[in-house]
């Protein structure tokens, strides 16, 4: 089976021809990046290897945990001292995160977005030392730029890995800056053994070895696929599946299609069949037609009738509820009628209770009043009573009554005549006396000159009795009468 190759240059082909024959290694990728687009240690982690990746961009480390569990993923950045550092990324191309401002100058200059992030910083001889637990088989150094700080912060005594690759050239360049620091890698016994173009490749003293396997580039013989090409390959597979299931529906298809041309002349058969019966249906569904427009019409008229009958229905409803409003107020008028008339005929019980009462009173006091007129001491004292009357019929009044109208009479003859009212007026208009005694007569006659309405009516045995006596016999008289009837 071909080996399947993720790394930009190859680097992982060069790796693995050498130790292929170490089962379940070990690694360290500074500057790890992705987990799968160019990684050199993919193919590793594939054949069962597990190591350390350190990438200090953030939005990288979800990925590295989701697809490299068995890996120590690390968030952060490598240098020659602890601390902070701020990277600046280049968020349109993959790769091009760097912690050297320089670089991230030069991106800038070449039209490309610079992104700053603060980061922690630590050197790879702390990382070492908390996480490595045995042989490193490999260190691979890609940082942009930042190589020599990260070779800085590194202890070869405490952690050899066999192999160390660096990336030589200065980011989108050819130009190789591998002088600055790769005194730092062979000045603690290691030996260079290849250049591919991008990357140096050094091998420990102690694994000389190995370096004849580095100085030949990824060939024929290495028996490698790109994982590009592979991906292009299994697509290819899939579509070349996808395309012997499509001719073989194909064929399937055509043995129906077979089968629908045998059918063709019955069908055409059946649809001319279908056609007449749908000129039927289309006469049909004009009649139908016609038909709904009639209905549709006396639909109409139905409607403008139920909103008329509609109209009077609630004019009706309106008449109904005034009516029982009026039947409503008419019914407590007529209760109320009745509550009268109740209290009526109690007034009327009791009037009449009364009047029986009034008129047995009256009876009474009626004998008794015959009586007295019959008795002999009443006609024996008929002068007495004359002489003693009082009121209008007495005689001082009686003798009054004779003086005004003599008074009155003799007035008015004597305004009767007009020479004598020229003859008189002078000399009673000189005599403050007869002024006086003139105006006193004429008010006297004013007031006094018509008799007591009703006092001839009166009758002469009633005379001497009191006016409220003869108004309450009156009234007696009237409900004995009333009562008779």
């Amino acid at each position: 089976m071909s080996f399947i190759s993720y790394a930009q240059n190859f680097e992982d082909v060069l790796l693995w021809r050498v130790l292929k024959h170490v089962p379940a290694g070990s690694y360290i990728d500074v500057g790890a990046n992705d987990p799968e687009l160019h990684s050199v240690t993919k193919a590793f982690y594939d054949a069962g290897w597990s190591g350390i990746n350190i990438e200090p961009m953030p939005s990288y480390r979800a990925a590295f945990l989701a697809q490299r569990p068995r890996d120590i993923n690390l968030s952060v950045a490598a240098g020659a001292a602890s601390g902070s550092i701020t990277l600046f990324d280049v968020p349109d191309v993959n790769g091009w995160a760097s912690t050297d401002a320089g670089v991230a100058a030069a991106h800038r200059a070449h039209g490309h977005q610079v992104v700053e992030h603060t980061v922690p910083l630590l050197t790879l001889a702390e990382i070492c030392r908390t996480h490595v637990r045995g042989p490193v088989h490999f260190l691979k150094i890609d940082v942009e730029g930042f190589e020599g700080d990260v070779l800085r912060g590194m202890d070869f005594s405490l952690c050899r890995p066999w192999i160390v690759v660096v990336e030589a050239i200065m980011p989108n360049s050819r130009d190789s800056n591998h002088a600055s620091w790769e005194a730092l890698v062979t000045a603690h016994g290691y030996q260079y053994a290849w250049f591919d173009g991008l990357n140096r490749y050094y091998v420990a003293d102690e694994h000389a070895g190995l370096a004849a396997g580095l100085r030949l580039p990824p060939n024929v013989f290495d028996d490698f696929l790109p994982h590009q090409l592979d991906q292009a390959w299994q697509r290819n597979a899939a579509l070349q599946q996808q395309a012997e299931q499509a001719w073989e529906q194909a064929q399937h298809h055509g043995a129906q299609l077979a089968d629908v041309a045998a059918r063709g002349t019955e069908l055409e058969q059946i649809l001319a069949q279908r056609a007449r019966q749908l000129e039927q249906r289309e006469h049909d569904l004009q009649q139908l037609d016609q038909q709904y427009q009639r209905l549709d019409q006396q639909y109409q008229q139905l409607d403008q009738q139920c909103q008329h009958l509609d109209q009077q229905r609630q004019r009706l409803d309106h008449d109904l509820q005034q009516r029982e409003q009026e039947l409503r107020q008419r019914h407590a008028q007529a209760l109320q009628l009745q509550a009268d008339l109740r209290q009526s005929e109690a007034q009327v019980q009791q009037l009449d209770a009364s009047l029986h009462q009034a008129a047995a009173w009256g009876s009474d006091l009626e004998q008794r009043l015959l009586a007295v007129y019959a008795s002999t001491s009443w006609r024996i004292t008929e002068p007495l009573r004359v002489l003693m009357r009082r009121g209008e019929n007495s005689l001082p009044n009686l003798a009054r009554r004779q003086l005004r109208a003599s008074v009155r009479r003799g007035v008015r003859w004597l305004t009767s005549r007009q020479w004598l009212r020229r003859l008189l007026l002078p000399v009673v208009a000189r005599s403050p006396f007869l002024r006086a005694l003139v105006a006193r007569t004429l008010h006297l006659l004013h007031l006094g000159g018509a008799p007591a309405a009703g006092a001839a009516d009166v009758p002469h045995q009633l005379r001497e009795l009191p006016l409220s006596a003869r108004k309450a016999l009156d009234d007696l008289q009237r409900a004995r009468q009333s009562h008779q009837n």
